[in-house]
Parts: structure tokens; sequence; C-alpha cells
């Protein structure tokens, strides 16, 4: 990752919510939260207060629309990107948000994974369209709108294929805003926290989970695992 890291404003009106999507945005290389807002009047002030890169928009908002404030950041002579987060699965919904130039629509509730992966595809676009000439070529364009799809995950695809207890084990370290240790694990799932441990431990041999090490003033260091 080269460059300046790229600012989110993040968007909800459940503030719960909202931490955990700074939570989420937070944890991925090369991405920065600089604001939170819980209304319409608030997104669309801070937004042309600070000036985002990229938008995360909830869509119900208790004074308005939020596919509306996206028309009028749009409008903008500097508009910032937008990835719409919301419940509505309504279909109009959907094909507004595409229409107002949204470059992704992530439907509530979702995982830490899969923001990163729209998060990662964004910023690789971004940085694939910063170093263009000044014209581009067709290939140049399709290139840059298959980037803005997510990619497929190697640990996502291997975790499809895993037993049952595996599979528990990735989606509990899949789920959380930070990283797991095996008793997190254990106490989630209900299950021994040796047989957790295991589990981790087979995950991160295959190149699914992350091993990070947390030393504390004594003893052993703490053994906390994320999503590859």
């Amino acid at each position: 990752m080269t460059g300046e890291p790229i600012d989110v404003l993040v968007v909800d009106d459940d503030y719960n919510v909202a931490s955990v999507h700074v939570a989420f945005v937070e944890r991925v290389t090369g991405f920065r939260v600089i604001a939170q807002a819980h209304t319409a009047e608030q997104a669309l002030a801070e937004a042309r207060r600070l000036r985002p890169d990229l938008v995360l928009m909830d869509i119900y908002l208790p004074d308005g629309d939020g596919l509306e404030v996206v028309r009028e950041l749009i409008a903008d002579s500097e508009p910032p990107a937008v990835i719409v987060i919301s419940a509505a699965r309504e279909l109009a919904s959907v094909r507004l948000a595409m229409q107002l130039g949204a470059v992704h629509y992530l439907m509530k509730p979702f995982g830490f994974a899969a923001l990163a992966e729209r998060l990662t595809a964004f910023r690789r676009a971004r940085e694939d369209l910063s170093a263009w000439p000044d014209e581009a070529t067709q290939r140049d364009v399709d290139r840059m709108f298959g980037m803005l799809r997510p990619p497929a995950v190697a640990a996502q695809t291997a975790a499809r294929r895993l037993a049952p207890t595996l599979r528990a084990v990735y989606d509990v370290v899949a789920e959380q805003p930070q990283s797991v240790s095996a008793a997190d694990v254990a106490a989630a799932i209900g299950i021994s926290r040796a047989t957790a441990q295991r589990a981790l431990t087979q995950l991160e041999q295959s190149d699914v989970l992350s091993l990070e090490l947390r030393y504390g003033r004594t003893g052993r260091p703490e053994h906390r695992y994320t999503v590859r």
C-alpha cells in the first residue's frame, strides 16, 4: 500500500452499528475513519466539510433518505465514492443506488470479511486509476470496473469446504471486529478451549486465519486470530 490513507465517513442512524462499522473499516489496511454521521443532514454537512474519499451510506435515516444524500453528494464538483450499507432489500433501492453511482451495495447484517473485500477492491481500483495516463483504452476501463468487484478470496473459498466445527470457528472469527482468542471462540460456540485452540491452529496453518501474538507484562503471549 502506498500513498495517503483513504478517508472514510461512516453514516448510520444506529450509534452502536456505526461503531462496529468504524472498527471494521479501521482493520483494513489503507483506510481511516475521519467522522461518523447519524442523520441525513449531518451526513451531508460532514461530507462537504471534510471531503472524504469514501462514504459508507445507510439508507434509513431519521430525517431523510440516505440515497437522496448520495444524489446531492454526487452532484458536487468533487464527489466522494459511496458504498451503500443498508437493510433495504427492495429492488428499487438497489437500482437507484446503482443509477446514482454507488460502487457497492452491501446488505445488513454483514461481517468484517464482506466489507473488507469491498474496501480492498475499491482501494486497488483507486490506486490503479491514479496511475492511468490522460486517456484510457476500453481495456483499461474494463479492468478498472472488474477490479471494483470483490475478488475471490482463497480463504473464503477454503472455508466453504471446512468440516462443521472448523467452519463454526471460522465464522466466529470472521464476524468479529477485532482479533479473537481461543477462549473467545470457545465461549461463542460452546466448545472447550482446547478444541477451539486446535481448530484455530489448523485454520492458521491452512492459511485461512492469521495469528497475532499479543504480549502482556508477564507470562506467555496470547494467541489471537483474524481472517487472513
